[in-house]
């Protein structure tokens, strides 16, 4: 029986890593030969409690110009975020905005325009950016916008990350290169945060901004952070990581939501497994599959420096090979080389003549990767790309079957704003393993690190989550395999209330594993409305899948995403959030179902603002894990981790050196 390649997929937005790229956040005016609008302060308050994220942003922008402009305002929403509400303050007059139809939405937005009316549009742009078109931006005058959305978080390895994205991938050329962006902030830049957890916390940290940050501790696992700048660039992300005490124990916990008797209830379960998992022996073989395309021009003398140290430092036993791909894919290595000191510095020379040119065919790159595998060795394949294909093969549903032929385990890491994380979604989920965002300021060595724990220790394989005794249904995230460190964040919908038990089933060094314990869905339970957008969100991540690999006809998605959007007010494919005045939506007859909903939203925020994190754990009287879940723990970095580290590091400096440059030049 073969043994399972470990295939690891770093998806790096190198364009977005060397230059400092047009940063989201910016408000660009659309018409042409005028002054950029001046951004004149951005406030950002966060609020992390016990498992989701709530994320407010406040922005003023000054028309120096002498006319009225309409203008755009571009941000790349997170992972798994959900936009909930957006606010226009123009003419002295606060505009709310509500989700239609994204055609009408559309429509209504030209006709309030063209008629000079206050007037605002957000709709959703390719993987996860939204676009907010504003009109009018009055000349000489200030305009402030206001949005807030809502993230579920996990817990990796006893690590928590929050991604607050500033910082555009580069990889949309037209954008780019089309609007006259201006992410200079000429004011104050601000960022509050206010972090609660019921389980212990060991350390908190901020990567990158260490000393602007104020970081107060409030009370044990109660954490407030302020930071303020002032003339800041918006070109940057904000990444806040907190870590768990630990030997913590494994753990169920339910948050849920029930308005009343006579409504569902929904909820998020969050499992964090307490498993024994031990490391894995068995030989390396690593793959360097590299992306040569047009896009990595500029950069591609730095990742040849990093890939030289990374094979400069690997054990004579392992084997290297290098695939390179911009239209079309080549094997650089000839094929399996052991890491000599002779093969080594043939390589080294090899990939230092590497020049970039042409387009990006990944799929290539992928399926030359994936031929050749030695059943009796582990195999580790690093993919250096923004995942962003546009040449040979593009569609998911091929990817799909292409992964389908491999028994592969597939770790996504898409670093970048603008990076193909659908692609890579569908890519990773295929073969049972799974992807993360990974921000261009983020820790990148400790994410790499938490990789490295899970493809050198086993899993439970064949993972199935099944809840009992209370009818429950619309569940997303199919598991199949559970890796060392990783947290299970689950949204459901249940009928009524009532004891239920949950079961965590699968096989573990070859025998089959139960972990189980009984719990109370409440009657009621209005403590966090915001649930009932995220399990939307998460139902419609679910059919996007079925329908990128062909499961899913097209007109049946787009009606059950349309459905999804307009009743949990949701920006999607189908549906847009227009703003305009009371008296307009009025006029229109358009139901007022976001302010509804954002009001109870609100008031169950003021509660939860006055009390502690509340502990939502629910088998502590009867414990479904026996052992601790996996912590993160110290020594020293393998020779592959070693030499991701190497890499990426390589990229930080050169982007530093060219921060530092444009530095002096202005100066």
């Amino acid at each position: 029986m073969r043994n399972t390649i470990k295939l690891v997929i770093l998806a790096a937005t190198m364009l977005g890593m060397l230059t400092s790229g047009w940063a989201a956040g910016t408000l660009t005016a659309t018409d042409a030969d005028v002054a950029p609008i001046q951004i004149r302060d951005h406030h950002v308050k966060i609020i992390i409690n016990n498992g989701f994220a709530r994320t407010e942003v406040y922005q003023t922008f000054f028309n120096p110009n002498d006319r009225d402009l309409a203008a755009l305002y571009s941000f790349p929403l997170p992972k798994s975020a959900s936009l909930s509400e957006v606010t226009v303050y123009a003419d002295e007059r606060e505009l709310h905005g509500e989700v239609i139809e994204k055609q009408r939405a559309s429509r209504i937005y030209r006709e309030e325009r063209d008629k000079g009316n206050n007037v605002a549009l957000a709709e959703k742009r390719d993987f996860q950016a939204f676009d907010f078109a504003v009109s009018p931006v009055r000349a000489r005058q200030e305009t402030r916008i206001r949005f807030v959305y809502y993230q579920p978080l996990q817990i990796d390895t006893g690590v928590g990350r929050y991604l607050y994205p500033l910082e555009e991938g580069g990889t949309d050329e037209v954008a780019l290169h089309f609007w006259d962006t201006n992410t200079l902030v000429n004011g104050p830049f601000s960022v509050d945060l206010e972090f609660k957890s019921a389980a212990p916390v060991m350390d908190v940290r901020v990567p990158g901004f260490e000393a602007a940050a104020k970081i107060t501790k409030v009370a044990e696992g109660h954490y407030k952070l302020e930071m303020k700048r002032e003339d800041a660039r918006l070109d940057r992300d904000f990444v806040f990581c907190y870590r768990l005490e630990d030997n913590l124990p494994g753990r169920i916990e339910l948050i849920p939501y029930r308005l009343d008797e006579n409504t569902p209830g929904t909820f998020m379960l969050v499992v964090t497994p307490g498993l024994d998992l031990q490391p894995l022996k068995q030989g390396a073989d690593y793959t360097f599959v590299l992306d040569v395309s047009g896009s990595m021009r500029g950069k591609i003398s730095t990742l040849a420096r990093g890939v030289a140290k990374v094979i400069g430092q690997m054990k004579p036993e392992d084997r290297i090979r290098i695939i390179v791909f911009n239209d079309s894919a080549s094997d650089l290595s000839g094929g399996w080389v052991p890491a000599s000191r002779k093969n080594v510095q043939r390589l080294v020379q090899a990939v230092q003549q590497l020049q970039a040119s042409r387009s990006t065919n990944l799929y290539a790159g992928l399926k030359l990767a994936l031929k050749n595998l030695d059943d009796d060795r582990s195999t580790s394949i690093v993919l250096i790309t923004d995942a962003v294909t546009n040449t040979g093969i593009i569609e998911p549903r091929e990817f799909h079957k292409l992964m389908k032929q491999y028994d592969v385990r597939i770790f996504g890491f898409l670093m970048g704003n603008s990076a193909n994380w659908s692609l890579m979604r569908t890519i990773s989920e295929t073969s049972g393993g799974f992807y993360a965002n990974v921000s261009n300021s983020d820790d990148i060595v400790g994410q790499i690190m938490l990789a490295k724990s899970k493809i050198t220790y086993e899993c439970l394989h064949d993972a199935s989550l099944k809840i009992s005794g209370v009818k429950v249904y619309d569940i997303g995230n199919s598991l199949g395999k559970i890796y060392r460190g990783q947290q299970l964040v689950i949204f459901g919908r249940y009928d009524k209330g009532g004891k239920a038990r949950v079961t965590l089933q699968g096989r573990l060094t070859g025998e089959d594993k139960t972990y189980s314990t009984t719990f109370q869905f409440p009657d009621v339970d209005t403590e966090n409305p915001e649930i009932e957008r995220l399990w939307a969100l998460a139902q419609i991540e679910e059919l996007e899948v079925s329908h990128s690999i062909g499961d899913m006809e097209v007109s049946e998605f787009e009606s059950a995403v349309r459905d999804l959007g307009l009743t949990y007010q949701l920006v999607t494919d189908y549906t847009s959030m227009l703003v305009l005045t009371d008296e307009s939506f009025a006029e229109r007859g358009i139901e007022r179902r976001n302010q509804a909903r954002t009001a109870q939203e609100w008031q169950a925020q003021t509660m939860r603002a006055q009390q502690p994190a509340r502990n939502w754990r629910v088998d502590q009287a009867n414990p479904a894990f026996s052992s601790p879940a996996p912590s993160v723990g110290g020594g020293a970095l393998d020779p592959f981790s070693a030499g991701i580290a190497l890499i990426l590091t390589g990229l930080a400096i050169a982007r530093l050196a060219r921060r530092r440059a444009q530095a002096g030049h202005r100066s």
